[in-house]
């Protein structure tokens, strides 16, 4: 029995290293969020109902068919009119903004956020080892991230990243970026800016597919800090539990829905079709959520919904028992049948983050997934107050749910973000100890949800709408003020 034992020895002996070394592998790829800042913008910059107005009319190549439209637009968007602009749209510079007007709004959000992280987790800018930086539209020379790194003076050996055409999703395929080299990169501390340049690609054209996007996008930014050191744990706010991304850039009419391009008269715009929300954005949400559930729902959950799907269906016993093995061993490729709106969230989920782009995405995704209005409160809070703030929108939904205290330890929160190409990024976070701060909504978030979410475009101009003007010239710049 001695020797037996002396046998196997070195075997156990190896088990249990690999074991013990495997676990804290694990642990050091682990990915934690120590804070976030969204950016406040100045007051200066406010975009009301009289200054939104002014800059409509500047466009002296619209029409009374275009002017109704924009109302039709403003008013349906679920936007309010306490969003900010670029100070080049505000002023007047939309038609031929300078590189100094782009470096000015972006430097404005990128060093406030960064100033304010730095500050609230008393981490200095000499310690961070990873840094994205993403931007919708502006790819300079140097790079933004060159720009933050001789701003701070970070160290020579800091891993920069700058992505860019990636649109209102590019936050969580920055977070998943950092996530990744934190699986190389062990004790290190990551920062993701997200920011975008509104003024330097404003549209001053007539092409209604692209002043659609005037309408919805507004001024607006944040900075992440994420870690794996397990000495941070500790202070940690969110942990990452998975990610999941869906490209679907294959499709044509999913890569032309939204895309940036000149119009037949050469003014440069982002064009946004009506498949984006019909079959774009529907697709590609639908593709991340089946393989999104089978890593977040609980299996009974999984089973009960299959037996459902397959009572109402009439599969065949072989087909069940092949998809049921599919669920149980979390493959993604499943029967479309199966995985859909009939889901259950909420067994895996408490928090839903759904990107604050447009109202119609917010209702189709809540309609398609039976979200309560408590559900979708933070995103069409954080549209009616923020706009669309591209791919910063999310952490504005974010900061929303825990001014209002609905964060706790052990919650789990859904992110859900849509970009160009088209893709869908989802992620989801653990809550790691009960939140509270108020954040970027101190001012107003005794005042949220207010009663009427009504826009004041509507009472104001709704008489553009009346029939006889379609037979009467109008000087509309003397009468719209």
């Amino acid at each position: 029995m001695d020797v037996f034992f002396l046998f196997i020895l070195p075997f156990l002996l190896y088990s249990f290293f690999s074991l013990f070394k495997l676990i804290l592998q694990r642990r050091s790829q682990a990915c934690y969020m120590l804070a976030y800042e969204c950016f406040m913008p100045p007051e200066d910059t406010k975009l009301n109902t009289v200054s939104a107005t002014k800059i409509v009319l500047r466009n002296t190549k619209l029409r009374l068919e275009e002017l109704r439209f924009l109302l039709k637009t403003i008013v349906g968007s679920g936007i309010g009119e306490n969003t900010y602009c670029s100070r080049t749209i505000l002023e007047g510079r939309e038609e031929c903004p300078s590189l100094k007007d782009t470096y000015e709004e972006i430097d404005e959000i990128m060093f406030d956020t960064l100033d304010n992280l730095f500050k609230k987790t008393a981490i200095s800018p000499s310690e961070i080892d990873i840094l994205v930086v993403n931007v919708s539209l502006f790819s300079p020379a140097p790079s933004l991230t060159a720009r933050v790194i001789n701003r701070y003076k970070m160290r020579e050996n800091v891993k920069a990243f700058n992505l860019t055409g990636m649109g209102c999703s590019a936050s969580v395929i920055a977070i998943d970026v950092v996530q990744q080299l934190f699986k190389t990169y062990k004790n290190s501390v990551g920062i993701v800016v997200s920011t975008q340049d509104i003024g330097a690609h404003w549209y001053c054209g007539t092409d209604k597919k692209m002043m659609f996007s005037n309408c919805l996008f507004r001024s607006g930014g944040c900075t992440v800090m994420l870690t794996n050191k397990g000495s941070l744990k500790g202070r940690s706010i969110l942990k990452l539990k998975h990610v999941e991304r869906t490209q679907y850039s294959a499709d044509d009419d999913a890569y032309n829905c939204c895309i940036h391009m000149e119009d037949e008269q050469g003014y440069l715009g982002h064009r946004v079709t009506k498949s984006l929300v019909k079959k774009s954005a529907t697709q590609a949400f639908t593709v991340n959520l089946q393989a999104t559930a089978l890593k977040i729902l609980p299996v009974w959950e999984m089973i009960r919904f299959f037996f459902v799907s397959v009572w109402c269906s009439g599969m065949k016993k072989r087909e069940m028992v092949a998809i049921l093995v599919g669920l149980i061993l979390g493959k993604k490729k499943t029967n479309d049948n199966v995985l859909g709106g009939g889901l259950n969230l909420k067994t895996g989920i408490e928090h839903f983050c759904v990107h604050p782009g447009v109202r119609a995405i917010i209702d189709g995704i809540g309609k398609g997934f039976r979200l309560t209005e408590y559900d979708l409160e933070p995103s069409r809070m954080t549209l009616h107050r923020w706009g669309n703030t591209s791919s910063s929108g999310i952490w504005y939904v974010l900061g929303y749910m825990e001014a209002k205290k609905r964060l706790k330890k052990g919650d789990s929160i859904l992110v859900i973000s849509l970009g160009a190409g088209f893709k869908c990024n989802s992620c989801v976070w653990e809550v790691t100890r009960d939140l509270y701060d108020t954040n970027v909504w101190k001012d107003c978030i005794e005042s949220y949800p207010p009663e009427n979410l009504s826009n004041p475009f509507k009472d104001k101009y709704d008489w553009i709408n009346e029939d006889y003007l379609s037979f009467v010239r109008l000087d509309l710049s003397r009468i719209f003020i």
